[in-house]
């Protein structure tokens, strides 16, 4: 049996749902810029706001009548969006097997544990960068009709990877919760818990700089949609502390799940 075809197969509804659900919320924040496109006054609406606002939610360099601007200050939202469906899907594809009470068929595989946790996380990340593609194929589809800067591509392409790393560090955070947890059910509600705390901290931060220190805590705040557009490149910095968040989170997924009392 091949587990990674089973995995993509068992999680493919959720995937169509979840790439629905985004695109549609695309088409409707696409929709809202139409108004903003090319009218200056509208751009006073960004201004109005007090600066702690435009700090906290990263938006102080934003400009809303060009596409690239709007979409680094919509893109908060994006990138809370995969890093949900990543928490999600790293809990959930490996608890549900005791949550489907499927764990005995596994254990009769000729098949190691570490096999399937490998072959898990591949259909995992597979689903992680289709969600990926969908949201930044959506973006591309909906703003079609707009004129763009000669840099948009890269910038898109930028804030697509930023958001893929984002996205693994909280699947893999999911695996871990879901390998080292008794309470597997749980897993999952734990890991959306974990993730909003870190998303309302990146807004804190913005409020107060005294709370800088507390950004490298927080993937929410490695790769801002604004300092992409600006840059047109990721902090290695932060690619680096992910890489790190991933490789710890897998290391200990691999070493604890397989010598794990599974619930039959």
């Amino acid at each position: 049996m091949n587990i990674i075809k089973r995995e993509l197969r068992a999680h493919l509804k959720s995937f169509l749902i979840w790439s629905v659900c985004i695109f549609l919320f695309i088409v409707a924040m696409v929709s809202e810029f139409s108004a903003y496109y090319n009218n200056p006054e509208m751009a006073d609406v960004i201004n109005m706001m007090p600066q702690e606002v435009l700090d906290a939610f990263a938006i102080s360099s934003g400009n809303l009548t060009t596409v690239s601007g709007f979409i680094s200050i919509a893109a908060v939202y994006f990138f809370l969006l995969v890093g949900i469906y990543g928490a999600l899907i790293g809990s959930s594809i490996i608890s549900k097997e005791e949550r489907d009470k499927t764990v005995e068929f596994f254990m009769t595989l000729p098949v190691s544990r570490e096999k399937i946790i490998f072959s898990k996380l591949v259909a995992a990340t597979i689903l992680c960068l289709g969600i990926d593609l969908v949201t930044i194929g959506s973006l591309y589809m909906t703003t079609l009709q707009y004129d763009k800067l000669d840099y948009f591509n890269e910038y898109m392409w930028w804030m697509g990877l930023g958001m893929f790393i984002v996205e693994m560090v909280f699947m893999t955070f999911g695996m871990l919760l879901a390998a080292v947890m008794k309470r597997y059910k749980r897993s999952g509600s734990y890991s959306i818990s974990a993730l909003m705390i870190m998303f309302f901290l990146s807004i804190l931060i913005g409020f107060s700089a005294k709370l800088q220190n507390l950004k490298y805590i927080t993937p929410f705040k490695y790769f801002e949609a604004s300092t992409i557009l600006n840059e047109l490149n990721l902090d290695l910095t932060y690619v680096l502390i992910s890489i790190g968040i991933i490789v710890v989170s897998l290391s200990i997924t691999f070493i604890v799940y397989p010598r794990r009392d599974l619930h039959i």
